[in-house]
């Protein structure tokens, strides 16, 4: 018996080990099929999948793209508002040098003199739009001197104390500027509202004030100087000639209140005790 076993041990063993392939091989073949099973039963999936994704990252790209046009959007507008500030000097320029060359021996007024005041009060007494600012004692401010900011024309002082003065907006109702339209050269009168936009009114036949053209000072009448920035036309829904000021008069802080004398010139007894710079 043990021969017999000794000698059926190796061909038995060979049997097995033919067996162990065959399963393997077995094996191979149906985990291939199952996996290939698999991925076809997975593929729509994958495939439904993918276009949400897809469009996930073209929204991602768009919002991007987005963030990155308000970015430029703001820079060009604080782009476009210097032009319009460089455009605006550009246009007074033109202006004053037409009038130039239209006089040939043209004299030039003298320096404005100015004291820089700061608003302490927003008043509501005799007038709805006006402002108090301190002065020193000992100041030479005057009743009829021109207040403006840094943009443009603010009013003009009506009350002058021994260390404060008021000053009437241009938007308050009793306010009455005349003043010129750049384009057309015509001259017109602005008056105050109580809103935050005083309207144009008495502008010669046949002249119709643009949408956006520049409205200065006019020295019709002796009481304000030529050529001080007042502020654009614009209409109001009711198509109504209004202008929208150059001075911040909703955040006024410091003003300066300029005394150009008789238009532009200086009294001498006054210029001894100011600051002087040249035109506004």
């Amino acid at each position: 018996m043990r021969q017999a076993l000794s000698r059926l041990t190796l061909p038995v063993l060979m049997a097995v080990a033919f067996a162990l392939v065959l399963v393997g091989k077995a094996d191979t073949l149906l985990e291939m099929r199952l996996r290939v099973a698999l991925d076809d039963a997975l593929a729509p999936i994958y495939g439904a999948m993918a276009k949400p994704l897809m469009r996930a990252q073209d929204s991602i790209g768009w919002v991007r793209g987005l963030l990155d046009v308000q970015a430029q959007n703001v820079r060009l507008r604080q782009e476009n508002d210097r032009l319009l500030r460089w455009q605006r000097v550009a246009e007074a320029l033109a202006l004053r040098n037409r009038e130039l060359e239209a006089e040939l021996h043209w004299m030039p007024p003298r320096p404005a003199t100015f004291v820089t005041a700061p608003i302490v009060a927003d008043t509501s007494g005799l007038y709805a739009h006006a402002v108090l600012v301190a002065l020193r004692r000992g100041h030479t401010v005057h009743k009829g001197d021109i207040a403006l900011d840094g943009g443009g024309l603010v009013g003009r002082v009506t009350e002058v104390g021994a260390r404060s003065a008021r000053v009437l907006l241009i938007t308050d109702l009793n306010s009455r500027v005349p003043v010129m339209l750049v384009g057309s050269h015509a001259p017109a009168l602005m008056v105050g509202t109580n809103a935050s936009m005083p309207k144009l009114t008495f502008w010669p036949q046949g002249v119709v004030p643009r949408e956006g053209e520049r409205v200065v000072t006019s020295a019709a009448g002796g009481v304000f100087p030529a050529d001080l920035p007042v502020g654009t036309v614009h209409y109001s829904r009711a198509h109504v000639a209004e202008v929208l000021p150059d001075a911040r008069l909703d955040r006024l802080d410091i003003i300066r209140l300029f005394d150009f004398g008789s238009l532009g010139t200086v009294a001498p007894e006054k210029a001894a005790r100011r600051h002087r710079i040249g035109p506004p």
